[in-house]
Order: structure tokens, then C-alpha cells, then sequence
């Protein structure tokens, strides 16, 4: 108690100090009314401030080491995530828990840089997984430092499955956010560090005085000419980088989601329903587009399932959806009459039927040629790839950035599928290298898949 009452005391002077040093001037030198006072808390103040600078070198320490250590989770993103996922099996094995499976983690380091390798070496553990996912060859990642893998194992171990909360309304409620304490808690050490400055430099400023020595007259800040000369650099450099990236991000719109006329959720059809996306996207495997799907082939199925029966259905934004009425909106677009089990039709006997004006997500520019057989028929790349975890989404959104860089990336790494491939069969010197040994994968790049006309007119 004592303590504390000596600690509120200092406190209450302290501040009477600072209201009597900033309003009393003569001519622009600050005199105190209470020197005995702050010469009586100096060595305080100075143990505050020494406490203070200490915590703040521990706070940067700790963050440049955290940014010197590889992220995980933007690592498992930007390679992994197209094919794995960290709780579930997806195109790939769940991936919690990895380093127990296998064998060691040396053998997995070999594995993710160069599966194929690893396979051709006659591994037993190694062809085991390569039979198990359908003979689906993993993109191999030299780049990726053991370090690396580390940081990206450590995620996907410390992934946790979602604990949804629900509210009174049944929507799922958002964890507690304390952005505002911290917030809050860093005004506060500004405000203090502001304080503890102010105080200091007045207690030199009347060291000075007492020992006869001159005071000279500070130049404000604002008028300083380094302090411009800094702020005018950092603001050039800032609008530059603004400018500059705004410029590389035109057009672009990854994650955008935007509202459909009918609530289409792509988890319950192809996700708890396990529909074939071909089914509906049936030039995916023929032709450039992959094609959004007519009222009749959506009918195929609806003519016989006209209520939703599934679990509750939210927007983005936590909005309940009502699966019985999204069908009903089908029927309109459609013609269908549920009532009479028939199409409405005109005097001509035409169904009276209307288009659904999808609002289209993934766009490309128009001098970018992209050809979805050649992806998916020829290159066996799996939908997932370019749009995410597409069966887990209630509301499709653009999963990748569909840059020229992520493009170019991929097609670098990417490893060409040879076997029981015929469309790669004229390639007879790579063929030759891989029966020699000399050659263990041929990658996209290795077949001109970066060459400008591959993908510009």
C-alpha cells in the first residue's frame, strides 16, 4: 500500500509539473514552480525512462527475429495450399502430422524437392503414396530450404480444426478481436515516451540555467531542415510505391466475390453431393472455355428436387439463405411450373424461359489466350489448382491472382505428365533422357510453356 500510495504521489506532482511547465513562459524559457519537486523524482523518472527504452529494443528485437524466421503459413499458401490441405484430404494427403508418417525427415526434404526422384529410386514408402493418390505426381520445390519446410510443417501442425460458436441467430460469431486493447495500449506508451521526453529535456534546459551556462533557442520541428529534407524523400518514395503498385495491380481482382442472381453453392453440389464439376463445366476437357452450364442441365436434377433439406446456408457476410427459395428462383429463370410438374410455354409452344446473367469472376485480358482442354486434358491439372478449394466454397470467389507472374511460376515448376500421356509422345529426346537416367522430369518451361506466343497473340 505504501508503495503504491509513494508511486500515486509522484504520479499527481508530476503531472502538476507538466501543467505548470507548459503554460508558464518567459520569454521562451520554461520555468518550473516546482524544481524541488522533479529534483526530488529525477533518479524516478530516469529508472522510468531506462525501464521504457529497454522494453522498447526487447518489443523490435522480438519482431525482427519473428520477420527473420520463414512464414509457414505464406509459404504453405502461396505452394501448397492449391493441393493440400492441412485438416482434410483434398488433391493430396492432409498434411497435419506429416514428419510422423514418413519415414524421416530427411526422406521428406528428398520428397518435396524432387518426388519423382524419389519414386524412380525404387522406394518402397514413396511408391506406396504415388499409388495411393492415383499415380498423381506432387510439383517438385528445389527452391524450398530445409528451413523452410520446417517453417511450413510447423503450420500445418499447429492448425486446429475451426471451433464454430454460434450465436442466437445461428450464424457462426467471430472471435474476440483485441485490436482495439492493443491499440489503445500503444497510444498510451507514444503519449508516455512524449512525456518522458518533454520532462527530460526541461530538466536539462534548467541544469543549464542554474549552472550559468547558455540555453540556445530549439528550431521547431517542422521547421527543421533535415526533418524536411527526410519527410519530403520518404514522401516521394511512398507516393513512388504507391504509384508503381497501383499501376501492377490494375485489372487485377483476386478474392473478388461478387452477388449471383441465384445462390449457387458449389459446397453442396460438388462438395456434399460429389457432383462432377464436368457435369455442369462440360468444355473444361474441349474447348478454350469451360462453359457455365444452361437452365436445362440444372433442371436434370431440380425437376425432383424442388426443397433444400441441407444444413443451413450463410452469405459472406453471415446472412442466412434460403435453400428452398434459391430453387424457386431456378424455376422462374427455367419456365418450370413445380406445380404442374410442366414448363410454361407460350402460344407457339415455346418454353418461357429466361437466361441467368452470371456475373463472371475469373476475367483475363484480351490479349492473354488461355486454353482450359489444354490444362486440364493434356497438362492433368486439377480444377483446385487455379480456384481453390472449390467444393468447400458456398460463394466462389477468384483464388489465385491469374498474374503473369503466378502463371509463369507455375509453368517453371510444373512438372509435364509423360506417362500414358500420347499428346507429349513427339517429345523423343526427353523420352530418351528420362529411360537413360540423365533427365528425372521435364517441366513446362522445358517445353517452351514460357515462350511469349504460348500465351500473347
Amino acid at each position: 500500500m505504501n508503495t503504491g500510495k509513494h508511486f500515486l504521489t509522484i504520479v499527481y506532482k508530476l503531472s502538476a509539473s507538466c501543467c505548470s511547465f507548459a503554460h508558464t513562459k518567459v520569454k521562451g524559457t520554461l520555468i518550473f514552480k516546482i524544481i524541488s519537486v522533479l529534483v526530488t523524482i529525477k533518479p524516478t523518472l530516469r529508472k522510468i525512462a531506462h525501464s521504457t527504452f529497454a522494453i522498447l529494443i526487447a518489443v523490435f528485437a522480438s519482431i525482427s527475429t519473428a520477420n527473420a524466421q520463414p512464414d509457414g503459413k505464406a509459404l504453405f499458401m502461396s505452394n501448397c495450399a492449391s493441393c493440400h490441405n492441412p485438416l482434410k484430404d483434398a488433391t493430396g494427403p492432409a498434411l497435419k502430422g506429416v514428419d510422423e508418417r514418413v519415414p524421416s525427415k530427411e526422406w521428406l526434404y528428398d520428397w518435396i524437392h524432387n518426388s519423382a526422384a524419389v519414386i524412380a529410386s525404387g522406394d518402397a514408402y514413396a511408391n506406396k503414396i504415388y499409388g495411393d493418390w492415383g499415380k498423381t505426381a506432387m510439383t517438385a520445390f528445389p527452391s524450398l530450404s530445409e528451413e523452410e519446410i520446417d517453417a511450413v510443417i510447423a503450420y500445418v501442425n499447429s492448425v486446429e480444426p475451426p471451433a464454430a460458436v454460434p450465436t442466437q441467430g445461428g450464424a457462426v460469431a467471430e472471435p474476440e478481436q483485441n485490436t482495439w486493447l492493443y491499440t489503445l495500449i500503444t497510444v498510451v506508451l507514444l503519449v508516455f515516451t512524449v512525456i518522458l521526453w518533454r520532462i527530460n529535456h526541461a530538466l536539462r534546459r534548467v541544469a543549464l540555467e542554474k549552472q550559468g551556462l547558455p540555453n540556445h533557442k530549439e528550431v521547431p520541428v517542422y521547421r527543421n531542415k533535415v526533418f524536411i529534407a527526410i519527410a519530403v524523400v520518404v514522401l516521394i518514395i511512398g507516393a513512388g510505391y504507391w504509384i508503381t503498385n497501383g499501376a501492377v495491380e490494375m485489372g487485377r481482382q483476386q478474392n473478388y466475390m461478387p452477388e449471383q442472381p441465384i445462390f449457387y453453392s458449389h459446397k453442396v453440389h460438388a462438395g456434399v453431393n460429389q457432383i462432377n464439376c464436368q457435369y455442369c463445366h462440360a468444355g473444361v476437357t474441349k474447348s478454350k472455355q469451360a462453359m457455365i452450364p444452361s437452365t436445362n442441365v440444372c433442371m436434370n436434377c431440380h425437376m425432383q428436387i424442388n426443397e433444400y433439406t441441407g444444413e443451413q446456408l450463410y452469405t459472406h457476410e453471415g446472412e442466412e439463405i434460403n435453400g428452398t427459395a434459391e430453387i424457386h428462383k431456378l424455376y422462374e429463370y427455367s419456365g418450370w411450373n413445380p406445380d404442374k410438374k410442366a414448363y410454361n410455354r407460350d402460344a407457339d409452344g415455346n418454353i418461357l424461359a429466361k437466361p441467368i446473367e452470371w456475373v463472371k469472376i475469373h476475367n483475363l485480358p484480351d490479349h492473354v489466350y488461355f486454353n482450359h482442354s489444354q490444362h486440364v486434358a493434356v497438362g492433368k491439372v486439377d480444377c483446385q489448382r487455379c480456384h481453390g478449394e472449390i467444393q468447400d466454397m458456398d460463394e466462389v470467389f477468384q483464388f489465385s491472382p491469374l498474374s503473369m507472374g503466378w502463371c509463369i511460376n507455375c509453368h517453371r515448376e510444373t512438372e509435364v505428365q509423360f506417362a500414358n500421356n500420347d499428346y507429349y509422345s513427339i517429345f523423343e529426346k526427353y523420352h530418351e533422357e528420362i529411360k537413360a537416367g540423365t533427365r528425372t522430369s521435364v517441366t513446362v518451361d522445358d517445353i517452351g510453356g514460357t515462350e511469349c506466343q504460348k500465351c500473347h497473340y
